[in-house]
């Protein structure tokens, strides 16, 4: 026990010694850690991300640990929308904050992970039974954040011209600084894009990625909507069969034949003409609004950003 306590103490040394780095990476802490020109200002505002939703949270699940955790730890099925938005709140606080919010939000995170943790109720994969399980272990915190990054580009390429080796070079680049708010090392992480995408494609195919009967269950219950006063449209649960790995659609129990296929093709069409004709105010999420807001001068959002960050993050600010 004395060698485990000093083992998430030292853990936390690094955290925080990792966080004190970051400050500065960014020369004015209005603008946060990345900024207007920053890759991941332009991706993470398209408020189209959102159709990968279901695709991340599959993906995550399909870890056992993470299974475990939102199981024994969250209120996924009974409030999905306030996991949306306890999610979401953290991740665009990181992008959109200043730099004080996105380390404030990083030490949220950490203490928020740090009280999940227990034992495997059952096997998976090559995890035993009893086994213990830490939301802030690196490795289950990579695919976490992984299956996030992998998934913004997936959907970014589905809206809009697919972006370059060097703009995707660009986007993992500012990754890795988000990467450190998660609390993962930097010595995990692959070190370029094309390594990155080997270890998604690995991780696709390993037993690392075993669908319990908890996942499958959380997931059966998200996808149609338990808990939400939210439809999930069809062509929803379509699409996000359709950009699972074909292993991970079955092991989840989702059908994708031809009508299926069908009604994903048929929304995303839709999708493509009508998005771009879409005003900045709803193709941009309202973190986005509130950081060019600040750095217009305006301390406080307006109106409608209030009202759009309601919807993205369950406040009218962020923390």
């Amino acid at each position: 026990m004395i060698a485990r306590t000093d083992s998430i103490a030292a853990a936390d040394d690094a955290f925080e010694r990792s966080l004190e780095a970051i400050r500065g990476v960014s020369a004015d802490p209005l603008e946060g850690l990345f900024g207007p020109r920053s890759m991941l200002w332009r991706i993470d505002r398209e408020a189209a991300l959102f159709l990968g939703a279901g695709r991340a949270l599959l993906l995550q699940l399909a870890h056992p640990w993470v299974a475990a955790a939102v199981a024994e730890h969250s209120r996924a099925i009974a409030d999905p929308i306030g996991r949306f938005h306890r999610t979401f709140g953290i991740v665009f606080a990181m992008v959109f904050g200043t730099r004080a919010q996105a380390l404030a939000a990083a030490r949220r995170l950490r203490r928020r992970h740090a009280s999940v943790r227990g034992v495997m109720p059952e096997a998976a994969g090559p995890f035993a039974a009893g086994s213990l399980y830490l939301a802030n272990d690196a490795d289950a915190l990579l695919w976490v954040h992984a299956t996030l990054i992998e998934t913004a580009i997936i959907v970014h390429d589905l809206m809009h011209p697919p972006l370059s080796i060097g703009e995707r070079e660009r986007y993992y680049a500012e990754t890795k600084i988000l990467a450190a708010l998660f609390g993962i090392p930097q010595s995990c992480l692959p070190s370029s894009w094309a390594r990155f995408a080997a270890y998604c494609e690995a991780m696709h195919a390993s037993d690392t990625l075993t669908v319990s009967p908890s996942a499958r269950e959380i997931a059966t219950a998200i996808l149609a909507g338990s808990g939400s006063w939210l439809p999930v449209p069809g062509w929803y649960r379509s699409l996000t069969a359709g950009l699972l790995p074909r292993r991970l659609r079955a092991d989840f129990g989702l059908a994708y034949d031809s009508g299926e296929k069908r009604a994903a093709e048929r929304a995303l069409g839709v999708l493509r003409r009508l998005y771009p004709m879409l005003p900045s105010r709803c193709r941009h999420v309202g973190p986005y609004h509130e950081a060019m807001g600040r750095l217009a001068g305006r301390p406080a959002p307006d109106l409608p950003t209030r009202l759009l960050n309601r919807f993205w993050i369950g406040k009218s600010e962020i923390e």
